[in-house]
């Protein structure tokens, strides 16, 4: 036996030497594997496949204009929905529009999108008049067009009157077109506790006509005017748009139109400015708080349990969108040191605080903005430069800067997407 393992001892070696080098080389393959799956791992966490941000999408001359689609919204929109037709990442639709209700919209968008959207996604200029509640028992005057009265009334407001119920009660009160009738009297309220401007009337000499009459005989327009009845009653007014755009080839007049000639018939006649408890629309903060709270039910409907942090504002507006955006982003990064701002007032016990750090803007090319047009730096120019947003904004040129440029709402969703490392099941 001995001499048998000496003499086989070299084979013996030989073979344990080549098992040790087996083994190694498996070992190695192993470690190699186990890098590159710890390496995918790496590179696949680095992707978020839950959101932590949101989209604010703007409607007129980002996906529409007028009644004509762009082309880039349905593409966009595409990359927004899972093959149920759900939606990856929250997405809530803010317009200044509001001449009809939410539903109509959302169905609206449905068709233009070919994506499935709810009434919950939809923000008109007048959302946020739900958390006015004080003024829903009263009784109050509404202006715009469309089906105001199941507008008012979807908002919570039990006594709403309209222009029109307005003028067929007095009829001696509208006079300028003579050849105008009024209809068969009906019976009304005497007095108007509040004026809601929804948006821009049809007839603009009737609207604003009555108007004023209420407004200067704090609430009983068949009486005379008095002039010591100030400030007046509360106007609530939506959507500050000065010009919006359609099929035209320039811009249309928008509500703010109507509101600035409003503002001048009332102080030409009183000597004093026109007073509003509360402006609503775009660029306001609370519109973009109630939007940020509506983008918040959507993800806890969702039962994302990730935080939304970021909002991404997409508009074709400096002066309302673009506005509006950086100036809520603003809000956010001093929301401690505005507590007392009035609007977080009235809003902070319907809305639950934000969780957001930041309202970023994304300015698109396909509406009102023209990239032709840049906003001037210099302060002796900006000092120049015509301000198309609301009297009671000023205009600093630092919120009408964009975050991003882009062409148009596809270019968008891919660049937030990139700028998110979103990756979504």
């Amino acid at each position: 036996f001995q001499v048998h393992n000496k003499r086989s001892t070299p084979s013996l070696w030989k073979c344990v030497f080549l098992t040790e080098l087996q083994v190694l080389y498996f070992l190695s393959n192993v470690c190699v594997r186990t890098i590159n799956v710890l390496l995918l791992f790496y590179s696949f966490s680095q992707l978020n496949v839950l959101p932590s941000f949101g989209f604010l999408f703007d409607i007129d001359g980002v996906l529409v204009r007028g009644r004509t689609p762009i082309p880039a919204a349905k593409t966009a929109f595409q990359k927004l929905v899972n093959s149920q037709g759900q939606f990856l990442v929250p997405v809530v639709f803010v317009t200044n529009a509001g001449d009809c209700l939410r539903q109509k919209k959302a169905d609206q968008l449905s068709h233009i999108l070919g994506v499935p959207i709810s009434q919950d996604q939809v923000m008109m200029s007048h959302s946020p008049l739900r958390m006015f509640k004080r003024y829903h028992p009263k009784c109050v005057l509404v202006s715009g067009q469309g089906p105001l009265l199941d507008i008012a009334q979807d908002l919570g407001f039990s006594q709403p009157v309209t222009i029109e119920m307005l003028r067929a009660k007095y009829p001696l009160l509208d006079v300028v077109d003579h050849d105008r009738a009024p209809g068969v009297l009906v019976s009304l309220c005497f007095k108007y506790f509040s004026v809601i401007l929804f948006g821009e009337p049809v007839r603009w000499e009737t609207n604003l006509q009555l108007i004023i009459d209420v407004l200067l005989t704090s609430g009983y327009p068949g009486n005379p005017y008095h002039h010591e009845n100030y400030p007046h009653i509360p106007v609530l007014a939506c959507n500050m748009d000065l010009m919006w755009v359609a099929e035209a080839q320039s811009p249309r007049f928008g509500h703010g139109t109507f509101m600035v000639c409003l503002e001048n018939i009332y102080k030409k006649i009183t000597g004093k400015d026109l007073k509003y408890e509360a402006l609503m629309g775009k660029p306001s903060e609370l519109t973009y708080q109630y939007a940020d709270y509506l983008i918040r039910a959507q993800a806890a409907e969702r039962q994302w349990k990730q935080p939304i942090r970021t909002l991404y504002a997409v508009g074709d507006n400096l002066m309302t969108d673009v506005y509006g955006a950086n100036l809520y982003n603003r809000y956010l990064e001093e929301k401690n040191s505005r507590k007392d701002s009035k609007t977080w007032i009235q809003a902070k016990n319907e809305l639950a605080s934000s969780a957001a750090t930041h309202c970023r803007s994304v300015l698109v090319c396909t509406g009102v903005y023209n990239p032709h047009t840049e906003v001037p730096l210099d302060t002796k120019e900006s000092r120049t430069m015509i301000f198309h947003g609301h009297r009671d904004f000023r205009f600093d040129p630092a919120l009408v800067e964009p975050d991003h440029v882009v062409p148009d709402v596809n270019a968008a969703v891919d660049l937030i997407f990139q700028l998110e490392n979103f990756a979504p099941n």
